[in-house]
């Protein structure tokens, strides 16, 4: 998976969403993306698109929370430019007096030990790469709490924990940690997923929110942050839409 004077970026949980969008990005940025996530028929069909549009990208089925298969995964690579955390993804809006261990449990595999999974498996090639950047997309959740969210709040604060100490402990490496959070983003999956196919629930989500931020809103930041000049670190980065002033204030125009 190299490819002679063009930086390789890949994108965990590329299926749909956020993580599609910005392989899209980073695709028509210059980049040669490689697609990773469970959803093999997803990543084969995102990539023949962006191949098809005169791009460059290779799809590669892949469960981060697998650390062998992240580990074999990770061979394929001698240098790397660009890794984006994206997979991640919230079950349940339970209280915690009713929470479902299982899905904290689901919830933090996924957002926090499959970002690690990766990070660690693929830091020596982002680091051999002579300029690398590591981005972990965490949310606005993880920097302030809401009723039943706590699981989700939980996870992503995890993972952007792993962001902040990361940025710590590699100072000094031609590594660049990013976070990205967003804020109410509305795609095809994430609240239907989050309410078990309950597309009712997940519509009252964004019920009267004038235009919530879409999954090219996020992957815009993302590649921007990327492509920033070497000694450029954007640490984080918090994107909201207008109608959203925090994660409990959102006006509605019902």
């Amino acid at each position: 998976m190299t490819a002679a004077g063009t930086p390789i970026a890949v994108v965990t949980g590329a299926s749909s969403g956020i993580g599609a969008a910005t392989a899209r990005q980073l695709a028509a940025a210059g980049y040669r993306v490689v697609l990773t996530a469970r959803r093999k028929d997803r990543v084969e069909a995102l990539a023949a698109e962006i191949n098809e549009a005169g791009h460059q990208a290779t799809a590669y089925p892949l469960d981060v929370t697998d650390r062998a298969a992240v580990d074999e995964f990770a061979t394929a690579f001698r240098t790397l430019a660009v890794l984006v955390n994206n997979a991640g993804g919230a079950l349940g809006a339970d209280p915690v007096a009713t929470g479902d261990p299982d899905d904290w449990r689901r919830m933090y595999e996924v957002n926090v030990i499959g970002a690690l999974n990766v990070t660690q498996a693929l830091l020596p090639a982002l680091t051999a790469s002579g300029d690398g950047t590591v981005v972990v997309v965490s949310s606005t959740a993880g920097h302030a709490t809401y009723e039943g969210g706590a699981g989700y709040v939980a996870a992503k604060n995890g993972a952007r924990v792993l962001a902040e100490t990361l940025r710590l402990e590699i100072v000094g490496t031609p590594v660049r940690v990013i976070e990205i959070a967003p804020g109410m983003v509305k795609t095809e999956e994430f609240a239907t997923t989050r309410f078990r196919g309950d597309t009712d629930k997940a519509a009252k989500v964004y019920a009267g929110v004038p235009e919530p931020l879409t999954a090219d809103d996020v992957a815009d930041t993302i590649t921007w942050a990327c492509t920033r000049p070497p000694h450029v670190n954007i640490d984080l980065l918090v994107v909201r839409p207008r109608a959203q002033a925090s994660n409990t204030k959102v006006h509605r125009e019902l």
